[in-house]
């Protein structure tokens, strides 16, 4: 083994043949384009790829001839069954590229002609182009942009069969041609019509929230250690304090004593009065392949709203949905205001939903709620002041009380099927599930509605390029209780806890990586640089609209754009970076030496005087042909091509300037004149 692994070493270090190496540089780009889509193939589909490209870099390293095609026909069809028989179609996006992937691998072993490496260039193009079908973020795209420099290098190599061009004569031509048509990339990218795709959203913008219709304890924090971006905001004028910054979701009703769940079935639908200046913001929201769509409470002025393909409605408990569930990131623009009053005028039977406990679950709060309600300093109160005094005795009690807040707080339930009362007078620890789902529990218990809402609270300290960012791990629950004449009130029992008894724990912080380990403020630096440049290639790129080419041709002077304009447009920039590479190639064709254009203005009119002159020959060796030709009457000729002859070795000081090259020029003509007249 150690000597087949010296042999290759010193093979790779004495200089490979011209067609070995370019075969490697071949096979390690080809790897570069599959191994994005690695993690998504079967493992079969990995090796057998796997096993063809080290099978076709031995060939290419031992001087063995390349495999039978009957054997390659068989693997053919052998890869056609197996494809077939994991997918039951060929007609299946992740079945075409994994057969893609074969079918490049293969490929190699048939690489005999040049057109055989041509094939295996479209196919790896093509295959770049799958990858963003799977991920479209930025890392994705700065790597497939290194591949297809890759793969411009090795097909200028192809288009060099001659010599020994080295690799990076090969990169810089691919890099010198990818510039060039860089402009014209460019334009198409700001102008093309935009079409909508054939197929849905990557896969790695598919939502990380966490969000859903039903909550169980430890569903939050399951979420809280991701802290990958949920959603941005960008505020046209004043931001909302920190105790507005709640993103109304899901609002959870049903209580089964375990889970908590959405209402189902037709509601009555809260009434909302808003007031104050509102705020107006544009989010950028991830794909949640959910239809709540996370917005600031009070948010909408109307019931319904459009983003993008999605129309989005205020539902009966005023939290947003899509009609269908979002799976592409969405930019939209929205208002919400500081003070809201919701539901006030709901009756008795609406809000039975809201009172419902399951019946023989959580006996110790139950009467310790009772009990509460019935304190004098309670019961003395009004019944619009009541539950309001409630809501204060119990967020006192969770500020006094040996409760803590934790992502640990162990399992719930192995011991008593109560899980509330096991946590409100056992253990005492929990997240913001436990918290919200004690305190509706209590209000019910003592006949308040309350009901659960879940969503996000808070963003970030610091805005990115001006945009607030609102992480996975900002997944929050809240409650809310409803009193009579003002409606439905948010209580954050969760926010009552003493800073003292917040225990963050190991889980509340991801995994430090090696920045973190090496400088405690060199990874939040380096996460606030990437993060700011994400976003712009979030907004700039990704999110660019068939609105912001609209507002490219407004400012371009086109008062009301439309396709047509946006077409001209497109068609007359398009037609002038064509003029200006015409005459690019044009000017670059022509000589550019002052000598060699008169050079050719010589063979130009010694063509038209009927004389066969060779470009390879000298000024001299065309006065020769001059005289013998026209004798004393081409003396005039012959003397200006040797006094062009002479210009050439002249030294600097003594060669001509404009004045003496227009005269020569002048004199040159009519001597041709004179000699096609006779």
């Amino acid at each position: 083994m150690s000597r087949t692994v010296g042999a290759v070493v010193m093979k790779l270090g004495s200089g490979l043949p011209r067609e070995s190496r370019d075969v490697f540089f071949l096979l390690a780009t080809i790897a570069a384009v599959v191994a994005p889509h690695v993690p998504r193939l079967p493992v079969w589909v990995q090796a057998l790829c796997a096993l063809m490209l080290v099978w076709r870099g031995w060939i290419a390293w031992s001087g063995h001839k390349l495999p039978n095609r009957w054997l390659l026909a068989a693997a053919l069809a052998a890869s056609t069954t197996l494809v077939l028989l994991n997918w039951r179609s060929l007609f299946n996006r992740e079945a075409d590229i994994a057969f893609l992937c074969i079918l490049m691998a293969l490929k190699t072993l048939e690489l005999r002609a040049r057109r055989d490496a041509f094939v295996v260039f479209f196919l790896g193009f093509f295959l770049i182009l799958t990858r963003f079908f799977d991920s479209q973020s930025l890392p994705t795209a700065l790597w497939m942009l290194l591949v297809v420099w890759a793969l411009l290098t090795a097909l200028v190599l192809a288009q060099m069969p001659v010599g020994q061009p080295s690799l990076a004569l090969a990169a810089r031509s691919a890099a010198r041609v990818t510039l060039a048509g860089l402009p014209i990339m460019i334009l198409l990218y700001l102008l093309f019509p935009r079409i909508a795709p054939l197929w849905g959203i990557p896969a790695d913008s598919l939502g990380k929230t966490g969000l859903s219709n039903q909550m169980s304890f430890g569903a939050m924090s399951e979420i809280a250690n991701d802290d990958s971006i949920a959603l941005r905001l960008r505020f046209m004028g004043p931001v909302p304090p920190p105790g507005r910054r709640y993103l109304r979701g899901p609002v959870l009703e049903a209580f089964d004593g375990q889970h908590w769940l959405a209402q189902e079935g037709p509601r009555a639908a809260d009434s909302l009065i808003n007031s104050g200046e509102p705020w107006r913001y544009e989010m950028t929201l991830e794909p949640l392949r959910m239809r709540a769509i996370p917005l600031l409470e009070s948010a909408g002025g109307a019931g319904a709203m459009s983003a993008g393909p999605y129309v989005l409605r205020r539902g009966p408990e005023l939290q947003w949905t899509a009609d269908m569930p979002v799976t592409e990131r969405l930019r939209f623009t929205v208002q919400a205001w500081p003070e809201q009053q919701a539901g006030a005028q709901r009756t008795h039977a609406s809000l039975l939903p809201d009172l419902q406990l399951p019946a023989g679950r959580n006996p110790r709060t139950i009467a310790w709620a009772r009990a509460l309600w019935r304190q004098p300093r309670i019961a003395a109160l009004d019944d619009s002041a009541r539950p309001t005094a409630l809501a204060a005795a119990v967020m006192q009690h969770v500020r006094e009380g040996d409760f803590f807040y934790t992502l640990s707080p162990g399992r719930y339930g192995d011991t008593t099927p109560d899980l509330i009362d096991e946590f409100w007078f056992d253990r005492r620890l929990g997240f913001c599930e436990h918290f919200a789902a004690a305190f509706v529990v209590i209000m019910r218990a003592a006949g308040v509605p309350a009901r659960i809402v879940t969503g996000f609270q808070g963003f970030d300290p610091e805005p990115v390029d001006g945009w607030w960012i609102v992480r996975n791990s900002n997944a929050h629950a809240w409650a809310e209780y409803w009193v009579p004449g003002l409606g439905w009130q948010r209580a954050d029992p969760t926010a009552a806890i003493a800073p003292e008894r917040v225990q963050y724990g190991r889980a509340l912080r991801p995994a430090p990586g090696a920045l973190e380990r090496l400088s405690p403020a060199v990874w939040p630096a380096v996460r606030g640089l990437w993060e700011r440049l994400d976003n712009r290639w979030q907004q700039m790129i990704l999110n660019y609209s068939r609105q912001d080419q609209f507002d490219l041709l407004k400012r371009m002077g086109v008062e009301e754009p439309d396709w047509v304009a946006l077409g001209q447009a497109g068609a007359v920039v398009i037609g002038l970076i064509a003029l200006g590479s015409a005459s690019i190639i044009v000017w670059q064709r022509r000589p550019h030496d002052a000598w060699s254009r008169r050079r050719a203005v010589v063979l130009r009119l010694l063509h038209d005087l009927g004389l066969a002159s060779a470009t390879h020959e000298s000024p001299l060796r065309w006065a020769e042909q001059v005289r013998q030709r026209f004798g004393a009457r081409g003396q005039i000729l012959a003397e200006l091509l040797m006094s062009l002859e002479r210009s050439r070795y002249a030294p600097s000081g003594a060669r001509w300037g404009w004045r003496e090259s227009i005269a020569w020029r002048h004199r040159l003509h009519a001597a041709g004149r004179m000699l096609q007249a006779k």
